[in-house]
């Protein structure tokens, strides 16, 4: 653990995505040309979600921490009326031109994620959808859930999908792939700082903003704090697969979900969570 200012964490997170939001947008892992060509295509991701999401058509849907904003255009696509807000411009500039290349009518906001209620208002959103990857970024899981908890209408839904606490507690650099928990499952006040070449798509682009912070938040304080900012719990699902490969080396491919799961014994460790919630 580092001894970094939020302010300071969070201009290191930023610093790393505004550098990789133009690789990741031309990467074949986000194959942003597969949605302008085709009109019904939507994220890997977000065909994992269809299941549990439902109908979403005419919802007001708010997507925090959106990046480049493929997920918030395959829900678009599922027939919500969609916002996105990010805390990076370049990941913006990129969402937006998905947006424009597809004929799609999205708004997107720059902001911190924390910052959402200042920029939109209370009871605004029929839908709040955040995707895998986007909770560790953030220090306080307590003052998310109050945040959900008020950007949402009366009758509003939380839909979350998220890497498992238990997968981002263990050792991915391991050469004998044991699942060892090395680092923190519970929220810790001061976070995890890393130095990391590279991004999680395949790219040759190099980077020069390689220092990242993150924190983890166990299920037990996320159901907590959902429950607590006055949400009620409607769902709760805890899955084999992960989107990309988190645990390199020890995990395979599925070929029709473009997910990816432990090559042995998948009943050792959850890798992602669904958690439904709807405000009363």
């Amino acid at each position: 653990m580092d001894e970094l200012t939020l302010d300071e964490a969070i201009a290191l997170n930023r610093a790393n995505w505004d550098e990789r939001a133009p690789a990741h947008a031309r990467s074949a892992g986000y194959g942003v040309s597969r949605f302008v060509a085709d009109p019904a295509h939507l994220s890997e991701v977000v065909r994992f979600d269809r299941a549990l999401l439902g109908d979403i058509s005419g919802l007001r849907g708010l997507h925090l921490q959106c990046h480049i904003g493929t997920d918030t255009l395959s829900l678009h696509r599922l027939g919500a009326r969609m916002t996105g807000l990010d805390f990076s411009a370049p990941a913006l500039a990129a969402a937006r031109q998905l947006a424009a290349d597809s004929g799609a009518d999205i708004d997107y906001v720059q902001a911190e994620a924390y910052a959402a209620l200042d920029c939109f208002g209370p009871d605004q959103f029929d839908l709040l959808y955040t995707g895998v990857g986007a909770l560790c970024w953030l220090p306080d899981i307590r003052r998310w859930a109050q945040l959900v908890a008020k950007l949402l209408r009366p009758g509003g839904r939380l839909f979350l999908r998220e890497g498992h606490p238990a997968l981002w507690a263990i050792d991915d650099t391991r050469a004998d792939h044991l699942l060892a928990a090395t680092y923190p499952y519970f929220e810790t006040e001061r976070p995890l700082v890393w130095d990391e070449e590279g991004s999680y798509v395949d790219t040759d682009v190099p980077f020069v903003h390689n220092r990242t912070a993150s924190w983890n938040h166990g299920i037990g304080e996320l159901l907590t704090a959902v429950l607590d900012a006055g949400l009620i719990i409607t769902g709760f699902t805890e899955h084999r697969s992960v989107p990309w490969e988190a645990l390199p080396g020890a995990m395979t491919k599925d070929a029709t979900t473009g997910e990816w799961s432990l090559a042995e014994a998948q009943d050792r460790l959850p890798l992602t969570y669904t958690l439904q919630a709807g405000k009363p």
